[in-house]
């Protein structure tokens, strides 16, 4: 098995990143960041004088930076895009050109300069509506968005790409929860816990929508868990990444008997319908990886970072909000 010793993170400094990166180092890889730095120059703060870390403040669609940066790097772990529908929504044009033009020259760039393994943050939200108890990887792909179309066709992309000399691997995460030196506070279980302690009330929009909950903490170990597999086990390979599926009442009434039992819920209609639940029983049966943290554990996170002051602002700070950022910068 290659040795994997220098790891890209593309969106290092975003929300998952900003965990994923020190986990990185403590493991004793060294790792390069490639990120904008839209939402905060210091999440990584923590670990900024490490001798293994290198920071580059660029954008994946500097074709100029990528073919400088990328020679080197055994493995690259593709965070980076424009994310979540309502924030691609504000500009089509700028979402494929980041989410999908700039994947295809990071993935052939990646290849041509000797990179080892590729491996992909794609979404659950590909599979669209689904009416199975059991959400698969081997169920058809019915995307439902401009978002979630490109996710899926940069599956296509980077499966067909991988060979024995450069391993693809591309994962399907639930939404993902809990705190984060780059917070945030439109995902739906850190949504409900933000207004639960900052405004004493839960608003659910709809609230019959499936969503599929993983803990940033096991969203981390799956990519650490990833880089660690024999290549012939996860080449040219798809994994759903999630652990508790839960409608989006239920959540609120989990963030509700963890936080205080007599906060109220109030339910308001919405049109949006999307729905989905994934099952992640490939990857414990293929791999061995299982997630084992809680909602519950997310929320009392999130709670704390609130009493210790970690999140200030949080109802009117835009970088907490991904949509609200997007609105206020020009990335043309």
């Amino acid at each position: 098995m290659e040795t994997i010793k220098q790891v890209l993170v593309t969106g290092g400094a975003g929300y998952v990143g900003s965990v994923l990166v020190p986990e990185l180092l403590s493991r004793g890889y060294r790792v390069k960041v490639i990120d904008l730095y839209l939402y905060g120059e210091n999440v990584l703060d923590q670990v900024s004088r490490h001798p293994h870390l290198i920071q580059i403040k660029g954008d994946i669609r500097d074709h100029e930076m990528l073919k400088r940066e990328i020679p080197g790097s055994d493995a690259v772990i593709h965070l980076a895009c424009i994310s979540n529908d309502p924030s691609y929504e504000l500009d089509p044009e700028l979402g494929k050109s980041i989410n999908y033009d700039a994947f295809v020259a990071l993935v052939d760039y990646s290849k041509s300069k000797g990179t080892k393994r590729f491996i992909y943050a794609s979404s659950s939200s590909v599979y669209g509506i689904k009416h199975e108890r059991e959400v698969t990887e081997d169920l058809s792909l019915e995307p439902l968005t401009d978002y979630s179309k490109f996710k899926a066709l940069c599956e296509e992309v980077l499966i067909d790409q991988g060979s024995d000399d450069f391993v693809t691997t591309a994962v399907r995460p639930a939404t993902v929860c809990g705190y984060s030196p780059r917070m945030r506070l439109d995902l739906t279980v850190n949504i409900l816990t933000n207004h639960a302690v900052n405004k004493g009330q839960i608003t659910v929009f709809g609230g019959k929508q499936m969503r599929p909950n993983l803990h940033i903490s096991d969203m981390c170990r799956a990519y650490l868990h990833l880089l660690e597999q024999e290549p012939e086990k996860i080449n040219k390979n798809v994994y759903n990444v999630g652990y508790q599926n839960y409608s989006v009442r239920e959540i609120a009434e989990l963030v509700r008997k963890t936080l205080d039992p007599s906060i109220p819920i109030e339910v308001s209609p919405t049109n949006d319908e999307r729905s989905y639940h994934v099952c992640s029983r490939k990857i414990k049966e293929e791999l061995g990886f299982e997630a084992r943290h809680s909602i519950e554990a997310a929320v009392m996170e999130i709670k704390q970072a609130f009493d210790r002051g970690r999140i200030p602002d949080p109802l009117t700070d835009i970088k907490y909000y991904n949509i609200r950022t997007m609105q206020s910068l020009n990335l043309k």
